[in-house]
């Protein structure tokens, strides 16, 4: 194996993490992933750090915080100065390529991105937005020269034939491919999920998730067509895996499949993501290829933060200062680290938020008198939302307030700040939720780690 393996990031939009049966979903929408998982490296508690399209996706690229990039929120383009992973990889002799949706120019720009703006990657055939530039069956991208090249058939197939068209056509140095997909998010334009043909009729009136179950939301209009696009997903996941065992390169080739954030399908606000919940920001995770076959599943928490360091770990190319993450290669390799325990997470445009996720808890303070879009930051929070997701794995019953819980808060709160300062450099202040009456019917018990 070479100590330079190609690497593809195969990255979905809104996809939570509970669709996969990995995840112990009962349709078999994901064999493919669920392969790729078993067989590599299972990343079984995978967070975004933020769940909005264009934030999530300046994390990615450069390994940084949202507030670190500037995007904090959608519409904010990446700064020219910033390094991205393509800029690594460009620098240790890899062909970069990029495919697909990128949200990280100026949002007036729907479609064509000048080479500026393309955070340094070499081969380029993607769209800024691409919810308004395409459809289901109505593809466009643009390449290196900015022209339009339309591709045929069903989104997700056409922009996985160019991704195999690409490999094939790089076998001779290492390359790093990035494949994003719009899929399984909502066409804009309609506010609907838009699956192949025939493929939501398979989903209708059967397993909900017990959250959505729960809440309703849109579920009932949209969850179908939602998981046929994500079975289709992962029929393109199958016939990537396909191409690289027909070239002889599957050994030397990581694969990282993971998404930018989850969906909650308007139960939780007033559209799908954008809250602490786990069905916005829990995701699907799983690494295949050179160290990470038979890398098992690893039960520590990891963030959207970590990958970036992680692949550039793999590819042995020194991992900046810059980055804000650890790579997760030594826990692969199930060597002692120091780890964090818990995500961190930042939320804009709904509201400033910002959440901690443990292995048992969720907690997240907002705050009161900033603007979502217009800010990126508070001084003062109060908290919102707490959570025990041992007793209540589908966050129905908020426990922030309840005094039986002051003693939880107090200790989460320490821990929330001291990842605001190592993320942010500033340290604002937590206020206490308003005190509520009545009994949270829900036990707290004090053993050894249950925090």
């Amino acid at each position: 194996m070479s100590d330079q393996p190609n690497i593809i990031v195969f990255f979905t939009d809104q996809q939570r993490w509970d669709t996969t049966g990995i995840h112990s979903n009962p349709l078999n929408i994901t064999p493919n992933f669920d392969r790729i998982a078993r067989n590599g490296t299972d990343v079984h508690y995978s967070f975004t750090c933020q769940p909005v399209c264009g934030p999530a996706r300046s994390s990615l690229q450069t390994g940084m915080y949202a507030t670190e990039t500037g995007c904090y929120r959608n519409g904010i383009p990446l700064k020219q100065d910033d390094k991205t992973l393509a800029h690594y990889f460009n620098d240790a002799g890899y062909d970069t390529a990029y495919i697909g949706k990128w949200h990280l120019a100026d949002s007036e720009l729907h479609g064509a991105v000048p080479e500026d703006a393309r955070g340094g990657y070499n081969y380029w055939l993607a769209s800024n937005l691409l919810e308004f530039v395409s459809d289901a069956y109505d593809l466009v991208l643009y390449d290196n020269d900015e022209q339009a090249v339309k591709l045929p058939g069903y989104r997700v197939d056409a922009q996985t034939d160019a991704a195999i068209r690409y490999i094939n056509e790089h076998q001779d140095n290492p390359f790093f491919l990035f494949m994003s997909y719009l899929e399984p998010h909502h066409q804009n334009h309609r506010d609907d999920y838009p699956a192949p043909q025939g493929y939501a009729e398979a989903y209708r009136s059967q397993w909900i998730p017990p959250d959505l179950s729960a809440l309703g939301g849109s579920t009932h209009q949209h969850l179908a067509g939602y998981l046929g696009m994500i079975k289709r997903l992962d029929e393109a996941l199958g016939r990537l895996m396909d191409a690289l065992i027909s070239l002889d390169m599957v050994e030397n080739t990581v694969i990282l499949f993971t998404s930018d954030h989850g969906c909650h399908f308007k139960t939780r606000n007033d559209e799908y993501k954008r809250s602490c919940h786990d069905a916005s920001i829990r995701v699907p995770t799983a690494l295949h290829g050179a160290n990470f076959t038979g890398g098992g599943r690893i039960s520590q928490m990891v963030s959207l933060i970590d990958l970036p360091p992680t692949l550039l770990d793999v590819a042995n190319i020194p991992i900046p200062d810059t980055m804000q993450g650890q790579s997760i290669l030594p826990l692969v390799n199930r060597q002692m680290v120091d780890w964090q325990e818990e995500a961190f997470i930042q939320i804009s445009e709904s509201q400033v938020a910002r959440a901690i996720r443990t292995p048992r808890w969720k907690y997240c303070v907002s705050a009161p008198d900033k603007d979502g879009w217009d800010d990126s930051a508070s001084d003062l929070y109060i908290e919102a939302e707490l959570y025990d997701l041992l007793a209540d794995p589908y966050e129905l019953h908020n426990l922030a307030g309840f005094e039986t819980h002051r003693d939880v808060c107090d200790v989460l709160r320490g821990r929330l700040l001291k990842r605001i300062r190592e993320a942010e450099g500033e340290e604002p202040i937590i206020e206490p939720a308003p005190v509520r009456k009545g009994n949270p019917q829900l036990e707290v018990t004090t053993e050894e780690g249950w925090l």
